[in-house]
C-alpha cells in the first residue's frame, strides 16, 4: 500500500515541549523510559500528540522520559539509552498490528502494552470479533472483504452477494487503523461503493458491519496494580453526523460524558463487557475498548484499541481523570510493566 502522505513535524516540536524542571528532577523515581511516537502511519500527527501527553505527565510524575522517533533510528537509540522501560505509542498499522511490540523484546527490554502475538489479534477487527463471539459476547453481523477478493469476482457480484445478506445501514471500515479513519456509515447500494474504496486507502482488507443503534460508550482499561479494569466510562454524544476523525479531534464536533450517564445496571454492563475483552484478546497494562450500548441495555462490542489516543481530546485521558486523575493512572501503569 502506498505510504500516506503524512506530516513529518518533528519529535521535538510535538512531543517533548515539557518543561527543562521537570526532566531535571525526573531522576528521583529512578525509570527511564522511552517513549516511540510517529512513524509513517496515517496517524503520525496524533501518535505525536499522544507522546507529548504521556511524557509530560510522566516527567511530572517524576521519571526521566525520552521520545524516540519510530524509523531508522529507534534501535540504535534504544540500545545506547540506558533505558528501563519503553512505552509505544505509534498509532495504527505497524505501530499497533504486533510489529512495533516485536522490538523491545528483542532488546531485553520491558514495554508497556499488550504484547507482540495478542496485538496482532486486537488490532486486526475481522479476528478481534471472532475471538470476542467465540467468548460469548455480542458483536454485530459482519464480513472481512480482501481489496483482491473484489479483483477476482467482481465488484458488482459481490457486493450484490453482500447486500443480499446484511441488511442496510451498514458501517464500512478498514480491518485495522484507528481514528475512525475511512469508518464510513452506509444506507444504500452506491453509499457502499464509495465506502469500499474509502476502507481500501487504509487497508487492504475492508469489513462491512451491520449498524447498531445505541450509546457509543468508550471503557478504557487500565493496571492499575490489580488487573486491566476498566476507568470510568465515557459516553460520546456527535453534534451531528457520526464519530469520525473531524469528530474526534475538532473542537465542538462531539460532548463528552465522563463518567458516562449511565444507570448502576448500565455502568455494569459496559465494564463487565469491556474487561472480559480485553481478557479475552490478552490485553495488557492498557488499552481501549469501544462499544454500543443498545436500548435493552446490551453491550456490543465494536472495537478494540491497543493504542488508544492520548491526546488532550482522547477518550483514555478523559476517563483517567475521572478516575484518579491522568498522571496518577500513567505512573501505576508505569510500574506494571517495569515490574511485569
Amino acid at each position: 500500500m502506498t505510504e500516506p502522505n503524512v506530516s513529518r513535524e518533528t519529535i521535538s516540536e510535538a512531543a517533548v515541549a515539557a518543561s527543562t524542571e521537570a526532566n531535571s528532577a525526573a531522576t528521583k523515581d529512578g525509570l527511564r523510559i522511552a517513549i516511540i511516537t510517529g512513524g509513517v502511519t496515517h496517524e503520525r500527527d496524533i501518535s505525536l500528540k499522544s507522546a507529548h501527553t504521556v511524557a509530560l505527565a510522566l516527567r511530572n510524575a517524576g521519571f526521566e522520559v525520552e521520545v524516540l522517533d519510530f524509523d531508522s533510528t529507534l534501535i540504535p537509540n534504544l540500545r545506547k539509552g540506558n533505558f528501563d522501560l519503553a512505552w509505544p505509542l505509534v498509532h495504527g498499522g505497524i505501530g499497533e498490528d504486533g510489529s512495533l511490540q516485536t522490538i523491545p523484546p528483542l532488546l531485553s527490554l520491558p514495554f508497556v502494552g499488550t504484547p507482540a502475538e495478542e496485538s496482532s489479534i486486537a488490532s486486526f477487527k475481522p479476528h478481534a470479533k471472532a475471538e470476542v463471539l467465540r467468548a460469548g459476547r455480542l458483536s454485530p453481523e459482519a464480513v472481512a472483504l480482501p481489496r483482491a477478493l473484489f479483483k477476482q469476482v467482481g465488484a458488482p457480484n459481490l457486493i450484490d452477494a453482500i447486500v443480499s445478506t446484511l441488511d442496510f445501514p451498514l458501517v464500512v471500515k478498514p480491518a485495522n487503523g484507528g481514528s475512525s479513519l475511512g469508518v464510513t456509515r452506509v444506507k444504500d447500494v452506491e453509499e457502499l461503493r464509495l465506502a469500499l474504496i474509502d476502507a481500501f486507502a487504509y487497508c487492504d482488507t475492508a469489513m462491512v458491519e451491520k449498524l447498531v443503534h445505541g450509546k457509543e460508550i468508550a471503557v478504557s482499561l487500565a493496571d492499575q496494580g490489580d488487573g486491566l479494569k476498566a476507568l470510568p466510562p465515557v459516553e460520546i454524544e456527535i453534534e451531528g453526523g457520526e464519530y469520525d476523525f473531524s469528530a474526534r479531534y475538532e473542537t465542538g464536533r462531539s460532548i463528552f460524558y465522563a463518567p458516562a450517564r449511565l444507570s448502576e445496571t448500565q455502568m455494569q454492563a459496559v465494564t463487565e463487557a469491556a474487561e472480559l475483552v480485553g481478557q479475552v484478546l490478552g490485553m495488557r497494562h492498557f488499552a481501549r475498548i469501544d462499544l454500543i450500548l443498545d436500548d435493552q441495555d446490551r453491550a456490543w462490542f465494536i472495537d478494540a484499541n491497543v493504542t488508544p489516543g492520548m491526546t488532550e481530546m482522547s477518550l483514555f485521558p478523559q476517563a483517567a481523570e475521572a478516575a484518579t486523575g491522568l498522571e496518577s493512572v500513567l505512573k501505576n501503569i508505569v510500574r506494571q510493566a517495569a515490574a511485569s
